[in-house]
């Protein structure tokens, strides 16, 4: 199944990539830093480590 364009819904997705540009500076390829967004501030978490063993999972439950 052909996927829509994500700017107009009324086109199907042509690969052309202008999705991919930033809305500020449409000479740049978004890198999402956020800036148009009107959010100033936004949450993350930073991940230290997986833990694959079963056992040493329990610890942080």
């Amino acid at each position: 199944m052909p996927k829509l364009c994500v700017l107009d819904e009324n086109k199907l997705c042509d690969n052309c990539s202008e999705c991919n540009y930033c809305d500020l500076d449409s000479t740049k390829i978004c890198d999402n830093c956020c800036e148009c967004l009107d959010e100033g501030d936004y949450r993350a978490i930073k991940i230290t480590d997986i833990i694959t063993d079963p056992e040493k999972a329990t610890v942080y439950k």
